[in-house]
């Protein structure tokens, strides 16, 4: 199948009630395990960049990366500017061919975001590209983006007319979730994604999706949570699988970076093969 417009993916994620794993790789490593696991598994996946990543990459060597890996893959795949306030790199990033983006104009009021938001999915549109929306910040810091105070939750009304009138394909609610790991098993607001599903039929992302419980990922996706989110756990991943071989090395004295390499991509694939089992969308590319 191939790279396909993120709607695609998550809209008939939603409709049979599957998540599909947004996933927030690295570096080429990383991008390359996930995508491998999807393949394995033969799932649809959303391939995330952070603000973060995209500056220390750079855009160009990133998309560069992104279509030799992707050139000839026969799973649904989507590349995901996650948490973005910054209007340049967004534009940046959908002149160079992203599939979507996150316009994370959270910290502002309301009325201003729902007004910027709206400029975005116009210049989305003008790339074939999609936009996911949010106006309230999702508690914890990722990548330097976000802030550890709890938001504000916004009424249904104000949340229903953000999605209605802004025109974002997917909806990023604050449901108790948190970026980063979890102290404790958070209580989830899981009605406020039925309520908004209910009344505007748009994909809810979750958020924070590193440390929820299996029975939190099946009840929210089966809500309408389409888009899952993982960054975190990849982080780890990757740092503590580079951590294990190199202390190994060290004590055998034995240094070779092409085994570093092989191991860690088995780790981060291994990794990311099991959110999708979790997530429900093994099997479900087309």
């Amino acid at each position: 199948m191939g790279v396909v417009p993120l709607k695609e993916i998550v809209d008939r994620a939603m409709a049979e009630r599957y998540g599909v794993a947004a996933i927030n790789i690295v570096n080429d490593l990383t991008l390359e395990s996930v995508l491998a696991a999807a393949v394995e598994r033969r799932s649809p996946v959303i391939v995330q960049t952070s603000v973060k990543t995209v500056r220390s990459i750079r855009a160009d060597v990133l998309i560069a990366m992104w279509k030799a890996m992707t050139a000839g893959i026969e799973v649904p795949v989507s590349l995901h500017l996650d948490h973005c306030p910054d209007r340049a790199v967004i534009t940046e990033c959908l002149a160079k061919g992203w599939n979507s983006v996150l316009f994370d104009a959270s910290l502002l009021p309301v009325e201003e975001n729902l007004r910027q938001t709206i400029e975005v999915v116009a210049e989305a549109r003008a790339h074939g590209a999609h936009v996911e929306g949010e106006i309230e910040a999702i508690k914890g810091v990722e990548d330097d983006v976000g802030s550890d105070e709890d938001s504000r939750r916004q009424s249904l009304e104000t949340s229903v007319r953000f999605v209605e009138t802004s025109g974002v394909d997917v909806f990023a609610p604050s449901i108790g979730n948190a970026h980063g790991v979890y102290s404790a098993t958070p209580h989830l607001d899981g009605q406020r994604v039925s309520d908004i599903v209910a009344a505007t039929g748009v994909p809810i992302a979750l958020h924070g999706g590193t440390g929820l419980t299996d029975e939190q990922f099946t009840d929210l996706i089966s809500r309408g949570c389409a888009k899952v989110n993982v960054s975190t756990a990849l982080k780890v991943t990757y740092m503590t699988s580079n951590l294990a071989f190199l202390r190994q090395a060290e004590e055998n004295d034995k240094w070779d970076p092409p085994s570093l390499f092989k191991h860690v991509a088995a780790d981060v694939t291994a990794m990311a093969a099991g959110y999708i089992d979790r997530f429900g969308s093994a099997g479900r590319a087309w």
